[in-house]
């Protein structure tokens, strides 16, 4: 038996809205615009990717489950991301290393240190 991990999915008021924010966030591709759905992934044949499915109510609470960057500059990947539309967010994380940023619609993520930091 084998498993392979095809996709995160993200419920979003306007998911193509979202996907598109993620797919220039990620400098992934689009694999999938038909409403109502929106897939992306790094390269079209690529795993895994990231679906985005609408849904009617309100984020309500830090998420259960996110996404961890690790990019080569932390503060410039930071200051990219928030350029795009991301928002710096307070989870409870208090005096750590990673910035925890939300995407358009409120979903946190973590922009971690770059690996040659300490």
């Amino acid at each position: 038996m084998s498993l392979e991990w095809e996709q995160v999915v993200i419920a979003a008021h306007d998911p193509a809205a979202l996907g598109r924010w993620w797919c220039e966030a990620l400098d992934w591709v689009v694999v999938d615009d038909v409403s109502p759905i929106f897939e992306i992934q790094p390269q079209p044949d690529q795993l895994p990717g990231i679906l985005f499915l609408p849904v009617e109510d309100a984020k309500e609470t830090k998420n259960r489950l996110h996404i961890d960057l690790r990019p080569d500059d932390q503060v410039a990947e930071v200051e990219r991301l928030i350029g795009l539309g991301a928002s710096r967010v307070d989870v409870g994380q208090g005096d750590v290393s990673w910035v925890v940023l939300a995407d358009p619609e409120g979903n946190e993520f973590c922009v971690l240190q770059g690996r040659h930091n300490p």
